[in-house]
């Protein structure tokens, strides 16, 4: 296992795994309180929105904004009732189809807050985070759902 100490992180690469997640939070000074562990796992879809197969993805992340943006949902989703801890991990680089891309773990005292601390992740995650995703298919390339940062 390796320990991470952190509840979010950017990533190069595939570098940590979904069980040193849960392993770790099981291990947390609240452990006594969780009742269930929701996860999400990103995953490399292999047909683009448009139908074309998918050859490869790449992420890029402005890092330290990106750290700073998953620090502040982490921290909000654990102030939500019934939440006893959260971590979103995110990788960056070139990734082929199949691979995972991101983690997200909900630890709850029950299922009804963790589901709902799991979906507040994803969407703000997508959201508010700074980090694009270039789609290679078989046919082009192109950025997808490139957003304004100006207001980072």
């Amino acid at each position: 296992m390796i320990v991470l100490h952190s509840d979010v992180g950017i990533h190069q690469g595939a570098s940590i795994s979904l069980q040193d997640l849960i392993e770790e939070v099981k291990k947390g000074p609240q452990a006594h309180r969780i009742g269930c562990i929701l996860t999400f796992t990103g995953v490399v879809r292999g047909v683009a929105n448009n139908g074309s197969k998918v050859v490869k993805l790449e992420y890029e992340a402005y890092t330290e904004v990106a750290r700073l943006k998953l620090e502040e949902v982490v921290r909000d989703l654990k102030k939500m009732r019934g939440i006893v801890d959260v971590k979103i991990h995110h990788f960056i680089g070139s990734f082929s189809v199949g691979e995972d891309v991101v983690y997200i773990v909900v630890a709850a005292e029950h299922r009804e807050e963790g589901f709902s601390a799991l979906r507040e992740a994803i969407e703000r995650l997508k959201s508010e985070v700074p980090i694009w995703k270039k789609e290679h298919t078989v046919n082009s390339s192109y950025w997808v759902g490139l957003r304004e940062t100006s207001s980072l």
